[in-house]
């Protein structure tokens, strides 16, 4: 197969992410660690081209290196994976429960996962009668002391976890509502621990109110959350067994046993 040089200044992004694809399906191909000789063989590329865009792979834990030489598929790729995977399974399971929850409320509901120190909004049933002047976009982002699903998932940390949280964001706020005080955060989440669900009183946006109960996996860990967010003068306590009752559906559809702590 022929050797291709390549500048890397002059290498144009869209070649050098096809290469960096070419290198993770030869690692694909193999169980075992493979040589960078045999890595550039058949990938077609330049050993030099290979060894740097390898040490870039591993960089980001795409790829590792057992031993000088030789590379293998990394646990970052695992990591993503388990992520889509876990993903479409939550929201496979619950879309049906949160229309009926929808149905029941009409109000918008929600499903968030963790990632990082946000919560993303994987999905959500709403419709127009609801009175919502702000509507998050499915794939939208919130810092998690801000929110009642961000809550939860601090709430299952340690607290060495939540004060590093605390240190890494700032706790900065989005209204006069924000916990912005760390002491004020961990009072919060021991009320979240005590009662097993969390809200947001206009810490996220001015005149919308949250509540959230969480979603587990077989395994008992805490992988989403379902929320109801409506207008602050709006909202009802009542619904809060209702949402309990959807989520706790969504958990056993996951393989989660009902007779757990959680």
């Amino acid at each position: 197969m022929r050797k291709t040089d390549a500048n890397a200044a002059s290498t144009p992004t869209v070649q050098v992410i096809e290469r960096m694809f070419s290198l993770i399906d030869v690692l694909a191909s193999r169980e075992e660690a493979i040589s960078l000789k045999e890595i550039s063989e058949k990938t077609g590329l330049h050993l030099s081209t290979t060894h740097r865009l390898l040490n870039d792979l591993a960089t980001g834990r795409f790829v590792d290196r057992p031993q000088a030489g030789s590379y293998r598929l990394g646990m970052r790729l695992l990591e993503l994976g388990n992520l889509v995977k876990s993903r479409l399974n939550v929201r496979d399971a619950a879309l049906v429960p949160m229309r009926e929850l929808h149905k029941l409320i009409q109000q918008p509901v929600n499903l968030s996962m963790r990632q990082g120190d946000e919560i993303v909004y994987i999905e959500r049933t709403y419709s127009e009668r609801s009175g919502m002047q702000v509507v998050r976009a499915i794939g939208g982002r919130a810092p998690l002391h801000l929110t009642s699903v961000g809550k939860l998932f601090l709430a299952a940390d340690d607290p060495q976890k939540v004060r590093a949280y605390a240190t890494r964001t700032g706790l900065s706020g989005h209204t006069k509502n924000s916990l912005t005080q760390l002491t004020a955060l961990e009072r919060e989440l021991s009320k979240v621990r005590q009662y097993g669900n969390a809200h947001d009183n206009e810490e996220l946006e001015l005149g919308v109110r949250c509540m959230a109960a969480g979603i587990h996996d077989d395994q008992g860990t805490l992988i989403a959350g379902l929320s109801i967010s409506a207008p602050a003068g709006r909202m009802e306590e009542q619904w809060l067994p209702k949402l309990q009752a959807t989520a706790r559906e969504i958990s056993t559809t996951l393989g989660h046993k009902p007779d757990s702590n959680h």
